[in-house]
C-alpha cells in the first residue's frame, strides 16, 4: 500500500499525475523510485556535459574541411554507363575519382533524375584500384582486384561483399545550369588521415 506523504495534498497529487492516471494505476504517489532514479541520472549527465562544455572548450577552435570547388564535365555530355575520370580533390596521392550517370536515382545523385554521382577509385580496404571495374548491370563498383571488395553507387557505395568495412568515398556534387562541379567529399580517401592533407 502507498501511503500519501502528509506535506502533498491530494489536490496537488491529482495535478501532477493527472486524474487518469490516479484511475488507471490507483498510484498516488507523485514520483516512482524509478521515475527519481531516471531523472536523477539524467540531471546528472546533464550538469557534467555542461561542466564539460564550459569555458574551457570555447578555446578550442572549429575544424572545419574547406573542400574546392572543381569543374568536372558538363551535364550535357555525360551518356548513361560510361564513367569519366577526374582528379579530387587535390592531385595527390589516392585522389582519383569517377563521375557516372547511372539511369536510376541513387543517394546524394544530382540532375534531373538524381542519377549522376561520384565516387574515389580507391577500395578502403586496402587501397586497390577500381579503375576499370565499373559493373552496369549492378550499378556497382568492383571487385578489387585485391580482395574482391565491391560497392553499391546507387546507396553512397556502400560495399556489397568482400574484405572492406568501410563505404567508398562519395564526391559530392553540385549542378550549375549544364556545369557539374565537385564541391566536398563524403568519406575519408584510403591511405589519408584528411582528405586535404594525405
Amino acid at each position: 500500500m502507498t501511503h500519501q506523504p502528509k506535506s502533498v495534498s491530494p489536490e496537488m497529487v491529482e495535478v501532477v499525475n493527472g486524474p487518469e492516471e490516479i484511475a488507471k494505476t490507483g498510484k498516488r504517489c507523485v514520483m516512482t523510485r524509478r521515475q527519481f532514479l531516471l531523472t536523477s541520472g539524467i540531471s546528472t549527465f546533464t550538469v557534467m556535459v555542461a561542466l564539460k562544455s564550459g569555458p574551457s572548450s570555447a578555446k578550442m577552435p572549429a575544424m572545419v574541411s574547406t573542400y574546392e570547388r572543381k569543374f568536372i564535365c558538363k551535364l550535357s555530355d555525360l551518356k548513361e554507363d560510361e564513367p569519366l575520370d577526374f582528379n579530387y580533390p587535390d592531385e595527390g596521392a589516392y585522389c582519383e575519382s569517377m563521375i557516372v550517370k547511372l539511369g536510376r536515382e541513387a543517394g546524394g545523385g544530382i540532375g534531373a533524375d538524381k542519377d549522376i554521382v561520384a565516387f574515389n577509385y580507391t577500395c578502403t580496404h586496402q587501397g586497390g584500384p577500381l579503375q576499370g571495374t565499373y559493373q552496369k548491370g549492378d550499378k556497382a563498383l568492383g571487385p578489387c582486384p585485391l580482395h574482391l571488395t565491391t560497392f553499391d553507387l546507387t546507396r553512397h557505395g556502400i560495399f556489397i561483399s568482400g574484405q572492406a568495412y568501410q563505404s567508398l568515398p562519395q564526391v559530392l556534387l553540385e549542378l550549375d545550369g549544364d556545369d557539374v562541379y565537385a564541391v566536398g567529399m563524403f568519406g575519408l580517401i584510403y591511405g589519408r588521415y584528411d582528405n586535404l592533407k594525405g
